[in-house]
């Protein structure tokens, strides 16, 4: 297979929430495959230092103020990002948060917070960004959702709410928009240890809980997810749409410890 497939030299692409974790790991794999990145942040002067390295790699880069729970700042960032590299072909829709509590314990401002920025703000950074695609007949819409678009777990009730939103919206739009030559998937990543849950991660019994689920029995390593979204953003996914794409070592196939009985 040519390896022009997955060469976006020349390409522009829009990643949102790059200040930290995942963001910074989906801007890095499309900068080495040869895009130019748009990089946003609620404080874009965080970005200073990551948009730095984006251009050591020989890449154009730059960054703008983005909250994605603000209409008006959408449709600002929507405007200056065209304006400042020229025309979007590949959107990463990742700016999310969390908030991990039981159920009976989830405020209204918790969901509020939650649901706003995962699920409404990706279908309305996606709707500003679609506008010019759908016009070029050209596009590619990444969304980030996590193994919770597909498994439930406890304490992460709208989270889990906002990122199956994250797949059911991946299916309409991909409908939606496929006419116009814009094709929209949804990016599942597992358990990857990012800022947002790096808590989780220093109780050795729940990583120990973790790895026995997971069939390559280890938590997601940076550049694990190079390879799949350099994948939906290139032309080597061009009849692919509408789909969810879980980059997860095996832990959604459901994997339990198995019993084994001795012999007598």
């Amino acid at each position: 297979m040519s390896g022009s497939l997955f060469d976006l030299s020349g390409q522009v692409a829009l990643v949102t929430g790059t200040s930290r974790g995942l963001g910074q790991y989906f801007a890095r794999a499309l900068a080495r495959a040869g895009a130019d990145l748009i990089l946003t942040s609620r404080k874009r002067e965080t970005l200073k230092e990551f948009e730095e390295e984006i251009r050591a790699l020989g890449r154009r880069a730059v960054s703008l103020d983005l909250d994605v729970r603000d209409e008006a700042s959408i449709k600002r960032m929507a405007a200056e990002a065209e304006t400042a590299l020229g025309p979007i072909k590949i959107l990463v829709n990742n700016a999310g948060c969390n908030v991990r509590k039981p159920a009976l314990e989830v405020t209204w401002e918790d969901w509020n917070l939650i649901l706003d920025t995962n699920l409404r703000g990706s279908f309305f950074v996606a709707q500003a960004i679609a506008r010019g695609m759908i016009e070029r007949g050209y596009g590619r819409i990444i969304n980030i959702g996590s193994v919770t678009s597909v498994f439930g777990y406890g304490g992460l009730a709208p989270y889990g709410a906002s990122r199956g939103g994250i797949r059911q919206l991946t299916m309409s739009l991909a409908d939606d928009w496929g006419p116009h030559g814009v094709t929209v998937n949804c990016l599942a990543p597992g358990w990857f240890k990012t800022a947002q849950n790096r808590v989780m991660y220093e109780s050795r019994e729940w990583v120990d809980y973790l790895i026995e689920r997971i069939p390559l029995k280890r938590p997601g390593m940076p550049g694990d997810l190079d390879g799949a979204v350099v994948f939906l953003a290139s032309e080597a996914s061009r009849y692919i749409t509408g789909q969810i794409l879980l980059v997860d070592g095996g832990i959604s196939v459901g994997r339990t410890q198995a019993l084994v009985q001795k012999k007598s």
